[in-house]
């Protein structure tokens, strides 16, 4: 098990979820991505503000594509587990989950945000793919391209949870913001070990790439796409169960 590559944490951390008393399924978004990672090499990026349930849904994306752990004991009394693809898609790939906003104590500049998220993925490739004879200096774009180049039946979904976190720490400026868009569109754009990057944010991708670095993401905020819409926030419908379980709950 990896920090970031097939970790178990997302798995843990959704478990838990789907055991508090307001947990609500919205596993059928993974109908919507099946597609998607059928095709291969896509990108979206769902923005909502805060409280929107966005670091849950990617926890959920992980722990059903990736291979780190058996998660059918969460799935299997999930809607989710009525579609007839269910086996097919869970826990099959290897999955690269990174929180953006996991950031260490001693963290006072972009170069050591980034530098140790580098350093933590090529780790995990390194043990996860011994054969492959990876430097700790490469970069992750180039050790994730020797691993596709060794074999390239080895692909990976990316799940990047608030990709705009470092945006609003102090010691960034803006010269910073460009090295860390650059970096995304290097490790991302016109990748062949990439199967799908979903990716998450507050701020619209639009806004702070200036150019054509991540336009591969196909970005679904909540005024321009109805598309997800459903699966961040609550219906009406799913606000009025939410209810009924508080009066129950308050009843005990």
């Amino acid at each position: 098990m990896g920090i970031y590559l097939n970790s178990s944490t997302a798995y843990t951390l959704y478990k838990n979820e789907t055991k508090k008393p307001y947990f609500v399924d919205k596993t059928l978004i993974l109908e919507q991505l099946f597609p998607l990672v059928d095709e291969g090499t896509n990108y979206i990026c769902i923005t909502r503000p805060r409280r929107f349930g966005k670091t849950v849904m990617a926890n959920m994306i992980a722990s059903f594509f990736s291979k780190a752990q058996d998660a059918a004991d969460v799935f299997d009394c999930l809607k989710i587990s009525q579609d007839a693809d269910y086996q097919i898609y869970r826990n099959k790939y290897n999955v690269i989950h990174i929180s953006f906003n996991d950031i260490s104590r001693q963290c006072t500049s972009y170069e050591q945000y980034i530098a140790r998220i580098e350093e933590r993925l090529i780790k995990d490739l390194q043990k996860e793919f011994p054969d492959a004879k990876l430097a700790q200096e490469q970069s992750a774009v180039d050790a994730l391209t020797d691993i596709y180049t060794d074999d390239c039946s080895i692909r990976f979904i990316f799940v990047l949870d608030e990709w705009d976190f470092i945006f609003h720490r102090d010691f960034i400026n803006e010269i910073d913001k460009e090295k860390y868009v650059a970096f995304l569109s290097n490790l991302l754009k016109d990748r062949p070990y990439v199967v799908l990057s979903y990716m998450t944010g507050i701020l619209p991708i639009a806004k702070y790439s200036s150019g054509s670095e991540l336009n591969m993401f196909a970005e679904f905020t909540m005024v321009n796409s109805p598309m997800f819409g459903e699966y961040f926030g609550f219906t009406d419908d799913e606000v009025d169960d939410l209810y009924r379980r508080y009066i129950v709950e308050c009843d005990r």
